[in-house]
């Protein structure tokens, strides 16, 4: 396998994995999730059967593309029930995780120098995917902590405003302030 090759089948596994994710919503109830992790689960298990009529190192590639996929679908799940920063880094670890180990596996087919370098490409791309996450996540934090700043200053901005106010204009304007902006 030359190098291009390797690359677009890295590109191609990162691509599948990716692929899988679900859109941020509404965390699901407890019943759901519980139906959806016992179905990835079983997704895993008839993958992982499958791996079983091949042999050698296609087997083994084969059985990380299984892993891979069941950490990943996982991870979505986690990250669909609590979207946070933290579930979002975990779920672009688990997916760097994944896309690594097949490709390690990959170069197992090569001898040599190639195989040196294969094995140096996917770390490189594995390293590069966790630091991705890392500053996707701190850039997200960064960004939650801009947006309370800039709600907590509005808010100050009406409180203020309703100061020139008094009696019950005052009281529904601190109400209204309070429920604008999801002050208690």
């Amino acid at each position: 396998m030359n190098r291009f090759e390797h690359l677009r089948l890295c590109v191609v596994m990162g691509a599948c994995l990716a692929g899988t994710s679900i859109a941020h919503a509404a965390p699901l109830p407890k019943d759901e999730a519980k139906a959806r992790k016992a179905s990835i689960e079983a997704q895993y298990k008839s993958a992982r059967e499958a791996c079983n009529s091949l042999s050698g190192n296609a087997k083994d590639i084969c059985v990380e593309q299984a892993k891979g996929q069941e950490n990943v679908a996982k991870a979505e799940l986690d990250d669909q029930q609590e979207p946070t920063a933290s579930s979002r880094e975990k779920l672009a670890k688990a997916r760097a995780d994944a896309t690594y180990a097949v490709a390690k596996e990959r170069c197992d087919d090569l001898a040599g120098n190639p195989k040196d370098v294969c094995v140096k490409e996917a770390k490189a791309a594995h390293t590069q995917g966790l630091a991705d996450a890392k500053a996707n996540k701190e850039t997200s934090k960064a960004r939650s902590e801009a947006t309370e700043d800039k709600n907590d200053a509005r808010y100050a901005v009406e409180i203020a405003k309703c100061d020139s106010l008094a009696g019950d204009a005052k009281s529904a304007c601190v109400s209204a302030a309070k429920a604008r902006f999801g002050k208690t």
